[in-house]
């Protein structure tokens, strides 16, 4: 890791915002729309993040589910640089057990190559998706294995990025490229960056171990929100400086949507909560309208689970948003806020960013 590892970690916060603001994609495809149009919508969200000073931009991977079109955040991200010059992109996260730790090394050291300096990559040790897809994905039954494994899976990613395997080591000389290897090779010129990596979780694995390793933490505030505090907290106890970062530094994922209206905003949230019934009882689909939503008969169950999980989306007017992420910034100690909002239409999306640029004042480049 270079030098300036810890400046291309840590952001800068813009406006009136307690923290730099940064972008969670899924890259959700809502229903009577495509694929196409899901990362049509991500491209235009992507300019607008950048133009507002968010400071990164992740997609994240998921498998087998049709309302969610980011199975392969490594081409998005290719994507994305093309039509972006300055905002970080990264991976919220690679499922690193799905992927053979060379494979993503070279992936993504393609993409820092394409977007020199401005690649992140986030790793998460679960599968992103159903246990018979996650079977397909590995290629064995044994799904515990790469959970369990993931430190020693790391550690071998770690050092194909780094390209210093010890002598004697199996992957001696095996390289990734692109990557260092390339500078020891006659007229070789070395790169000054490498894609800093981020440990991602939603219990306390990761973040004891993102602390230890003196790593970045994102921690998945967004489905898991009861664990927040206790896992933040453990990472910051569990910290050990590094030659990465000095200090902890630790994002969240949040929902969050602002509309011009808050029933609009209610409406919007009652539609991607209908998409998680669906998901959580093994009926995946496209993101429902709000009209699909208004009309569905809900249980006294789903009800339950559909105020429970609304209760952690931060969703109203510009201002009733900003209070609330405020507020979670105050609770939690945040070093950054990273906002995911999950709707129907891609034009709410596009215009809830906006709005919360808006709200705190982002200036435009």
């Amino acid at each position: 890791m270079t030098a300036t590892a810890d400046d291309e970690i840590r952001g800068t916060t813009h406006g009136t915002a307690p923290t730099p603001l940064s972008v969670l994609d899924l890259v959700t495809v809502g229903a009577g729309r495509t694929a196409t149009d899901a990362l049509r919508t991500s491209v235009a969200i992507a300019k607008l993040a950048e133009s507002r000073n968010f400071h990164r931009y992740w997609v994240a991977e998921h498998h087998s589910m049709p309302g969610v079109a980011s199975t392969s955040p490594a081409v998005i991200l290719a994507h994305l640089a093309a039509h972006t010059t300055r905002i970080r992109l990264g991976s919220g996260g690679v499922m690193l057990p799905n992927h053979a730790p060379l494979v993503i090394a070279e992936q993504f050291g393609t993409l820092e190559a394409m977007a020199p300096g401005r690649v992140d990559l986030g790793l998460g040790r679960a599968p992103g998706t159903d246990g018979a897809t996650a079977a397909a994905l590995r290629r064995t039954e044994r799904l515990n294995e790469g959970a369990d494994d993931f430190p020693e899976q790391l550690a071998e990613l770690t050092r194909f990025l780094d390209d210093d395997f010890p002598d004697g080591h199996r992957y001696r000389r095996i390289h990734a490229v692109p990557g260092p290897i390339q500078a020891t090779s006659p007229g070789g010129v070395q790169s000054p960056h490498r894609p800093p990596i981020w440990l991602l979780g939603s219990s306390g694995f990761s973040a004891r171990l993102a602390g230890v390793l003196g790593l970045p933490f994102a921690f998945a505030h967004h489905f898991s929100a009861q664990n927040t505090v206790p896992a933040l907290d453990l990472y910051r106890e569990s910290f050990q400086p590094s030659a990465v970062l000095d200090e902890p530094y630790a994002l969240i994922g949040v929902s969050a949507i602002a509309t011009e209206d808050e029933k609009e905003a209610r409406r919007q949230v009652m539609a991607a909560a209908l998409n998680m019934i669906h998901l959580r009882t093994g009926r995946p689909g496209l993101v429902p309208t709000p009209e699909e939503a208004e009309a569905y008969a809900f249980s006294p169950m789903e009800r339950e689970f559909v105020d429970s999980w609304n209760a952690n989306v931060i969703h109203g007017t510009p201002d009733e948003v900003r209070s609330g992420l405020d507020d979670l910034h105050k609770r939690t100690g945040a070093d950054e806020l990273m906002i995911t909002g999950n709707a129907h239409s891609g034009d709410v999306r596009l215009r809830s960013y906006e709005l919360i640029a808006d709200a705190y004042g982002l200036p435009t480049l």
